[in-house]
Order: structure tokens, then sequence, then C-alpha cells
């Protein structure tokens, strides 16, 4: 249960009404969890008057945000699955999301939007004076950052979509930029985001880490480490499985591998050989006992934040990662981890000859990352906004 915050706004004024904005609702990962800490905050705190998206397919996805009233773009009417080929159409949904926000302000004023965002969505403009919080999670990764890991890949479908992103890069990238400027706040979710805001958009961000599900996410002293590695997300061109399971092969080490995604029927093609298992998804239970049981986690690509990575040190399993992005936030070398600076094997295996075994630090450092540390920093930014 989120902890009921102390309504001081209260005090003064009646209690705000907030509207949220969020790039699309098909599937439950990291950034909805987001949503739904903060849903549930603005709750506590006073009214959430709706939730606008660009896409949303009507699965039940959390408590707080399935009860929230959906305002959805013209585009819902398109599969979800087809919503990153649908990326020049962004601009013209976004426009209308905010249209929408307009009319509803007439009749059911909001004091606060706060959009989280890993595509578009932040670039709605709020009704005049009203403030706009963004939490980021990354600039449009397949724009700014990872466009040739997001054209990489075999056959026609990955060679449409890099001919697509280079013809839309451009103009994409130019109303990105503009659009930031409807911001109030950005709030980034690691220092590397928060860097990369700087870059793309030429703005400042204040850093709040994501929630993670440190109660849930436990080490067990009972059970023993053995001596697999663990790769654990989406299987995306970006996140590199390829260079885990090539270090782990070339070390001698099994690699248990999680995740699924568009590359993972190349992968399972490509690597067929002993001590290389493909899991799929799991559910929670299986995946903390899978870090429980880890030697370490390999994280071999350069993530936002990489919550996968404060997980498996809240199992008290050390995390091998590369040295860049969202894992010098949260991997302390030589207490909770080790990094390697380029991703070849060579480079991956010396770097997991050097990777502690130290429950306790591993444990103490995620727990600076809990969902309660998560909800005092947004009330803190919620308030501080609405004041001014």
């Amino acid at each position: 249960m989120i902890d009921q915050p102390q309504n001081h706004i209260a005090d003064q004024r009646p209690a705000p009404a907030f509207a949220l904005a969020h790039d699309w609702l098909c599937g439950y990962r990291g950034g909805e969890a987001v949503l739904e800490r903060i849903a549930r905050l603005c709750t506590a705190l006073g009214t959430v008057d709706r939730l606008y998206t660009m896409f949303d397919d009507g699965r039940p996805l959390a408590p707080t945000i399935d009860g929230l009233p959906h305002t959805v773009s013209p585009l819902r009417c398109l599969p979800g699955s087809a919503r990153r080929w649908l990326l020049p159409l962004y601009p013209a949904a976004v426009a209308s999301l905010s249209r929408a926000l307009a009319r509803r302000q007439r009749e059911h004023p909001v004091d606060l939007l706060i959009s989280t965002s890993s595509a578009a969505i932040k670039g709605m403009h709020a009704p005049d004076g009203v403030p706009h919080l963004c939490y980021c999670h990354a600039p449009a990764r397949y724009i700014w950052s990872a466009r040739d890991q997001y054209g990489a890949g075999r056959g026609l479908k990955a060679r449409l979509r890099a001919t697509g992103l280079g013809a839309i890069a451009k103009p994409f990238a130019a109303w990105d930029r503009a659009t930031a400027a409807h911001v109030t706040t950005f709030l980034a979710n690691s220092a590397h985001t928060a860097a990369e805001i700087r870059r793309c958009f030429g703005r400042e961000a204040q850093v709040v880490h994501p929630p993670v599900r440190t109660h849930a996410f436990t080490p067990d002293p009972g059970v023993a480490r053995e001596d697999f590695w663990l790769f654990v997300a989406a299987l995306e061109p970006y996140k590199r499985a390829d260079a885990a399971i090539n270090a782990a092969l070339h070390a001698g080490a099994p690699i248990k591998v999680v995740g699924s995604g568009s590359v993972a029927a190349d992968l399972r093609h490509e690597f067929t050989r002993p001590g290389v298992e493909f899991l799929g998804r799991v559910p929670d239970d299986t995946l903390r006992d899978l870090y429980r049981r880890a030697r370490l986690l390999v994280f071999p690509q350069i993530e936002d934040f990489g919550i996968t990575a404060v997980e498996a040190q809240a199992c008290a399993c050390p995390v091998l990662a590369r040295r860049a992005g969202g894992a010098l936030d949260s991997v302390i070398e030589g207490s909770t981890g080790a990094f390697f600076d380029a991703d070849t094997p060579d480079a991956i295996a010396a770097a997991a000859d050097r990777c502690p075994q130290n429950a306790h630090a591993c444990r103490a450092n995620a727990e600076r990352f809990s969902e309660p540390a998560f909800d005092h920093r947004i009330e803190a930014f919620i308030r501080s906004t609405l004041s001014h």
C-alpha cells in the first residue's frame, strides 16, 4: 500500500486535480509501473481527472491505471502491435490529445499535467496556466540514441524499419525538440537520461530514480549461488543479449536468458550450443528464484536506468555491467558489481572475474531505489510545481 501523504496542499487550497499522460497502454513494464505509482500518489493528494494516451489496447494493467477514465488519440483504432510503425503520426496524435485536454479544461479544470514519456507524449501542450511536469524515461531512443540498433536485424521487416526511421528521424527530432518547450519541469530516471535531455532538448532535468519493488525481490540466505550467468531483458537489438551470451560462452559459464522480443527467434537460431538456455518471459516468483541462484546478472546494454540491475541486487545478486548509462547510478564497482568498458567477450569475461559476492552491500544499495523513496521524491516535486 502506498503511504498516505500528509496533504499540506489541502491546508492552503482545495485538493488539486491532475491530468496524467502516457505514451501507450499496451502492456505492463517499467514505464507503466512508474505511471501506476504516480497515479496512486496523485489520487492520494487530490483527484485524477483522466489519463491521456496515444494507444490503448484495453488489456488490464494495474488497479489505479485501469480505474481512471482514458482519453485515447484517433490512433486507438489501429493495432497496438503496429504502434512503432506509426511514428510519423505521433505528433498529430499528441496534438489531438492536447486539444481534448483543452476542451476538458473548460468544464473540469486541472491544476497540473503529469506525463510519463519515452516516445512523444511529453509534447502535449497543457492548457494556459497549467504547469506540465514530465517524468522522462528517455528521449525517443529510435530517433536520438539507438536508431542504428532499431534498424538492425535480418529480413524485409528490418530493412523497412531502417528505411522508415531514416526518413522520419530529422523531422521528428525537430518536432520533439520544439515541443520540449511545453514542459515546465523535466524529471529524469537517471543521470544518463538527464544528460540526454540536455543534449536532445536543451533542457535541464532533476533525477528521480524509478521505483523498484524491493519488498518483492528479496534475498534468501538459504539458497545457494550457482555458476550460471543470468540475462534479463526484452530481446530487442539494443539490449545486447548477443554480447551477454558470447561473453558467457567465452568464459565457459552457462547462461539463462529471460525475456521475449523482436530478435528472440534470431537469437535462438544463432545460439543452439549447450549451456545457453532461453526461458522466455517468466513470472515474478521464478525471476526472484533465478536472481537468488545466479552467480551474476550480466548487463551489457546501455540503459536509461535498468530496473533489472536493482532487482538483482535486491536479491543479493551482483551485477556485471557496461560502464555507461543508468548502471552508473545503480551499481557500485567492487561492492555490488563490476564494470566493463567494451562489450567484447574478453572484456566482459575479465570483469566477471572481478565481480564481488557481497550480499549485504547488494541489498543495502537496492533499498535506495524502493517504492517509498520514489513516492517521497515525486510528491516533493508535485508540491513544488503546484506552489509556483
